[in-house]
């Protein structure tokens, strides 16, 4: 045995000593004293020459001699990690004579002399011999609890094996075995005269376990006390003594070169693109495993894990070192990129070990317990990259599909918080030490949420969530918590609580965006100014000893984050995980060819003479057919080219020594493929590839990309756009009629990749958009385009963005809204968001709903009448108690496995109410006949021209709930500007209040007044001009479509009025198909309330029609359009024509007073396939200006017919058109005007 003295305790696994007697390894503690004598001598009288004992390179794991302002003197040591500051490095260094670490900065470190380096290091890392940990698992779900093995040591087992130490008068070390850099030891101590084995005695208090012995790892000796360190037993040749016990911190080693302040990697460093030096294993595992081999009586095991330190400050992390595995092949790390065997793919721009396992994860203990209880699945392949970085406090970029999961980022960030040691160098006033910033406040909220549930298992934090409107007052007041540590808000909030809180970054070390393509897109210019605030905060002395982190994760590439990772980053780890994105950053060329499906080869040779500088070409095809015509093609224009299929003759290993072969400057080498061959060959140094065949899918074109990664540009790396011209990878995709679905994804990748955008795409697209908006017909109307007037996310959102005449004007709003149509008295009652909202509209004089709730309510009173319903039927109204009171519902939705059980859950609507409920379908009671005569009363009423601030879509819970609790089930006068199908849009919605006893009204609140003074909202003055552009394009649309066979004909005469029922079946279906019958209709196709209405109309609840009037040079024919026409009457005076029809259970009547004289008995009247057509005889021969003598909404030209007249009219084309001209201009802008009568001049 051998005596040791304990200098430094980690776990029972892992702990540090020094041999105390005499040998060649086991230095005498006088000639440690003489060499710490020497080196102070030496080093004291170098400081003159400070500069030319400076090392010109760093690394890690590199020894070094530093200055130990604790043991005042200067010791050698291993640097473990370096740190980037703003003007300088900050090293951490593991004192190898003395187990300690300190941190130094770069100017303070010293070259190791060689004579200072021949005595071995004093400190030895030791571990338990086969005393494995355990821990006490707990199952919730069984309510069990059992001892099982462990990963890492528990706190108890350290805090016992640190107390059992402490107390001994004498620790005796028995060596039974080297792993890698550490002796495993049996311990005995000395405690009052009795000698314990520190090893038993673990085991026997369940603090640790003993593992069996392996194969090829036992002592042959059984572990006898002759087997000690023996002088006589070790070999006298020996490498060099400074590194068998020096300690592995680090597998990556990463040099900075302090004269250009570059960092360059020695483990990874990529010269062009992606290529990477190899790692060399030496040093400490070839040269321990030298020694231990050259003992023949100590078993040695191969070293596949190294225990090593995470760096960066991690020491302070956690008890426990990070244990990760060492890969022996560093070959899959060779192309800055690895492909998984499950298919993932990674783009690096620092090598990264990756924690796959959640038990090997770099997360505090605690924290990984409570991911467990939640059921985490991770970590999970993005995940398993970043983690690492970030919990050693390094800026890192991610771009992942995960890339929107705050799991990425929040376990990572809450361990590194744990160590409070880190921050002891801040001033000591309270402010965030972390910052959240998400792209908006349901984000925001989403990972505030998130924060809590997995702080709760770490120190106090007291995070916040911080949302910040436009009241000025509102920021003034925000009170950052005592203590607070953690914030998460959003860019534009944050800059507006920095006005009044101008210490918000003193203390901040941790910057995290969260989805930073949506923040870039959205808020470039607010995360910039964030960043440059938080540059300006860590520059200043106190800061220089802080952790300084930026950690950015999104989906996509964003053209700002290149600005961000070179500006505002320090040697950020570049992590993406999709190719196409890894090709955006890697500045590949994309390109774009649109031609006929017929022409794609003509193009292809096109390209192929147009790429001089292209070596090495993959042309892709979908079918072996193609790939077989494609060759052929090539072959009859004398290029030179391969193939591989599946049915081809060559086989994999032959195309390779093609393709691998070195061929002169500018000679082509073509390999015509399919997808289904890409893994085989696994060409990753492909120049060019072109996609004669439309990638099936997103996947196969990351793949097709990958046989490019070679010649991806890392951006990073300074120098590396020299000559790109002619090393830059270009992908080319020929988008063809057939692929028209996908043009505009494709439009939209070569924005993010800032290519070159063919004009004609854009058409294209827009055609593309088109028919996919046709494939939606049956879809609901986008909610956002209803509420804002825009979607932001046309391209996927799952709705139409169109006005559906069948749809959307098919509806019937009650009858209750045209008494009144400029004001209506509502009622809202079902609250979906702030401007957003179902009701009823109240009729003054006699409100039909009320009385029928009443007769229902008194009918279900009697238990008699509660029938509940045998058989639930879809679609079928019943009656529901819910609050003492009965609802009419209906129906929507039954599962087909709930309608196999007694009881099941039914979805319903309540038809008088608008909201949606399940409820169990024993509570539907049968609704008799007589109450379902009522229409349904919902409507749907929407406060128009207001929304959300900083570009958010979603209204913030504060104003909803504001709102709701304004004005739930309280009546209001509204205006209603427009209305489409069952929607109103009202502007002012105003809670009127009347004074009975002054006999006068008083306003209370204007709804968007209300919402504008939270602060939380802003103006939206295009919301009603975006509706009405639409409903006009569809308008304008029908008529151009669908009118085109009767706009040929002449205009009707009294002389051809017979002829009217020849006229095509096809017009009178397209006049039909284009009428968008909601109560009454403006040109425009939206119905707007006019306030100026004939009132015996409303008396009579009669509705003018929509009509259309043309003319020629003796007759004036108005079309009017009212479908399934029943009865009709039309009476002819010198100056007006009264017109009334019924349809259905509507009356119709136009009372038109005329704007010239007609010929009464020379006009007629005819209905044609349910629609009237009447031609009035001019009484003089001359051109109409108008038909009414005042303005009518319902009233507008016919502009095909216009057209058409003046093709053949005698008057001089130039003045007549001129003149009509400002006519048609008068009436379109009469129809967005709040008039009720036709144009005038």
């Amino acid at each position: 045995m051998m005596e040791v003295l304990i200098l430094e305790i980690e776990d029972p696994g892992c702990f540090w000593v020094t041999v105390k007697g005499y040998g060649p390894y086991v230095v005498n503690e006088i000639e440690y004293k003489n060499l710490n004598a020497e080196m102070n001598q030496f080093y004291d009288k170098s400081c003159q020459d400070a500069d030319e004992m400076k090392p010109l390179m760093l690394e890690e794991g590199q020894v070094c001699v530093v200055f130990s302002k604790e043991l005042k003197c200067w010791c050698r040591a291993v640097i473990k990690s370096i740190m980037s500051c703003t003007d300088h490095y900050l090293t951490e260094c593991f004192l190898v004579d003395y187990a300690k670490y300190i941190s130094v900065k770069s100017n303070d470190i010293r070259v190791a002399v060689e004579a200072f380096m021949q005595i071995p290091y004093r400190a030895k890392q030791c571990g338990l011999y086969r005393t494995k940990p355990v821990t006490l698992h707990i199952n919730f779900c069984e309510d069990t609890a059992k001892i099982v093995p462990a990963k890492r040591w528990d706190c108890a087992a350290t805090q016992y094996f640190q107390n059992l130490l402490k107390a001994t008068t004498q620790i005796k070390a028995q060596l039974c075995a080297i792993e890698g850099d550490r002796f495993d030891v049996l311990l005995y101590v000395t405690i009052k005269n009795e000698k314990v084995c520190v090893n038993d005695d673990l085991v026997s208090k369940n603090f640790a376990r003993f593992e069996e012995a392996k194969e090829n790892t036992e002592s042959p000796a059984n572990d006898q006390e002759s087997q000690t360190l023996n002088v006589e037993s070790l070999p006298l040749k020996t490498v060099n003594p400074a590194l068998p016990f020096s300690p592995v911190l680090f597998q990556e080693k990463i040099c900075m070169n302090l004269e250009t302040d570059h960092a360059v990697s020695t483990s990874f460093l990529f010269k062009k693109g992606l290529h990477s030096h190899q790692v060399s294993s030496t040093g400490l595992n070839g040269s321990t495993g030298s020694i231990v081999k050259a003992m023949p009586g100590l078993p040695f095991k191969e070293n596949t894990t190294l225990s090593l330190h995470a760096g960066r400050l991690l020491q302070f992390l956690n008890s426990d070192p990070l244990k990760t595995h060492f890969i022996k092949d560093e070959q899959q790390f060779q192309n800055f990129q690895n492909v998984s065997t499950k298919g993932d793919f990674v783009f690096l721009s620092n090598k990264i070990e990756p924690s796959s396992v959640l038990e090997t994860a770099p997360l505090f203990d605690d924290l990984k317990k409570e991911l467990i209880r939640k059921k985490f699945l991770g970590p999970n392949f993005t995940e398993s990259y970043c983690w690492p970085p970030i919990a050693r406090g390094c800026d890192v970029l991610a771009i992942s599909p995960q890339g929107n999961d705050p799991l990425l980022y929040v376990p990572p960030v809450l361990t590194f918080l744990q160590s409070e040691s880190c921050y002891k160098s801040l001033p000591s006033r309270s402010g965030p030490l972390a910052l959240i910033v998400c792209p908006g406040w349901k984000k925001a909220q989403l990972t505030f949420e998130l924060l809590k549930t997995y702080s709760r298992c770490s120190r106090p934090l007291h995070p916040m969530l911080i949302i910040v409107g436009q009241n000025r007052e509102e920021a003034r007041n925000v009170k950052i918590h005592r203590g607070c540590e953690v914030i998460v808000t959003t860019p534009y909030s944050l800059l507006r609580l920095f006005e009044h809180h101008s210490l918000l970054f003193l203390r901040l070390c941790h910057l995290v965006f969260d989805e930073i393509e949506i923040l870039f897109s959205e808020a470039s210019e607010q995360v910039f100014t964030i960043l440059e605030y938080y540059r300006k905060s860590i520059i200043i002395e106190e800061r220089l000893y802080s952790p300084h982190q930026i950690v950015a994760v999104g989906t996509c590439w964003n053209r700002h984050i290149a600005r961000l990772m070179k500006e505002f980053m320090n040697d950020p780890y570049l992590v993406i995980t999709t190719v196409e994105e890894a090709s955006i950053y890697g500045n590949v060329q994309q390109v774009v060819q649109l031609c006929l499906n017929s022409e794609r080869i003509a193009v292809l040779l096109r390209i192929l003479d147009f790429t001089p500088n292209v070596q090495k070409m993959l042309i892709f095809t979908n079918s072996i057919n193609e790939a077989e015509m494609v060759h052929q093609a090539l072959k009859s224009n004398s290029v030179f080219s391969l193939k591989i299929h599946k049915e081809s003759k060559f086989n994999f290993k032959t195309v390779l020594e093609h393709w691998t072969k070195k061929y002169s400057s500018g000679t082509h080498v073509v390999l015509v493929l399919t997808d289904d061959c890409m893994q085989s060959l696994g060409i990753t140094d492909a120049t060019c590839v072109i996609h004669f065949s439309f990638p099936p899918s997103p996947r196969i074109f990351g793949q097709r990309l990958h046989n490019m990664s070679e010649n991806f540009h890392n951006v990073l790396e300074k120098g590396s756009f020299v000559d790109q011209e002619y090393t830059k990878a270009r992908s080319v995709l020929l988008l063809t009629e057939n692929d028209a679905c996908h043009a505009p994804g494709v439009l939209h990748y070569l924005k993010r990749a800032e290519a070159e955008i063919p004009p004609e795409l854009h058409d294209f697209t827009a055609r593309a958009l088109e028919a996919e908006e046709e494939k939606k017909l049956e879809r609901p109307l986008c909610i956002y385009l209803k509420t804002l007037g825009f979607c932001k996310n046309r391209r996927v959102c799952p709705d139409r963005h169109h006005i559906n005449v069948q749809t959307d004007m098919s509806q019937n709003v009650p009858d209750k809204i045209t008494p009144t149509p400029g004001c209506v008295t509502v009622v809202p009652l079902h609250i979906v968001n702030a401007t957003n909202y179902f009701g009823r509209i109240v009729d003054k004089q006699k409100d039909q709903y009320a009385i029928l709730a009443e007769e229902i309510n008194e009918y279900f009173k009697k238990p008699s009448n509660n029938v509940s319903v045998e058989k639930v039927e879809k679609l079928t109204l019943y009656g529901l108690y819910e609050e003492t009171f009965f609802h009419r519902v209906q129906v929507l939705e039954i599962s087909p496995k709930e309608e196999e059980k007694l009881f099941f859950n039914v979805t319903i609507k309540y038809i008088d109410e608008g909201r949606m409920s399940q409820v169990e379908s024993h509570r539907l009671l049968e609704l008799p006949a007589r109450f379902q005569c009522l229409p349904p009363q919902a409507v749907e009423f929407i406060v128009c021209s207001v929304k959300p601030i900083d570009n958010e879509i979603e209204w913030n819970p504060r104003v909803t709930s504001h709102i709701y609790h304004k004005i739930k089930g309280k009546p209001h006068e509204a205006k209603m500007v427009l209305t489409l199908g069952n929607t109103i849009w009202v502007d002012p919605m105003v809670r009127v209040t009347r004074l009975s006893n002054l006999k006068t009204s008083v306003n209370e609140y204007n709804v968007r007044s209300e919402i504008l003074s939270m602060g939380l909202g802003t103006d939206n003055p295009e919301h009603i001009k975006q509706l009405q552009k639409l409903c006009r394009h569809v308008k304008v649309v029908s008529h151009e479509k669908k009118l085109e066979t009767f706009i040929k004909e002449e205009a009707v005469s009294p002389e051809n009025v017979s002829n009217l029922p020849n006229i095509q079946e096809s017009a009178t279906e397209s006049c039909r198909s284009s009428q968008m019958t909601l109560e009454s209709h403006p040109y425009d196709g939206v119905a707007e309330v006019k306030e100026a209405e004939d009132s015996t109309l409303h008396q009579h609840k009669c509705f003018y029609p929509e009509i259309k009037w043309f003319q020629n040079e003796e007759t004036v024919t108005a079309k009017v359009k009212i479908a399934s026409i029943v009865d009709y009457k039309c009476e002819f005076s010198k100056e007006k024509v009264v017109f009334s029809a019924c349809s259905g259970d509507k009356l119709y009547l136009a009372d038109m007073e005329l704007h010239q004289h007609i010929l009464a008995e020379k006009s007629a009247c005819v209905i044609k396939d349910k629609e009237a057509i009447i031609v009035l005889t001019k009484e003089k021969r001359e051109s109409w200006c108008k038909l009414l003598k005042n303005k009518n909404s319902h009233v507008s030209f016919d502009f095909e017919h216009w057209e058409d007249f003046e093709d053949k009219g005698p008057f001089p084309v130039g003045v007549k058109k001129l003149h009509c001209t400002n006519v048609v201009t008068e009436e379109l802008m009469d129809s967005s005007e709040d008039s009720g009568t036709e144009s005038d001049d």
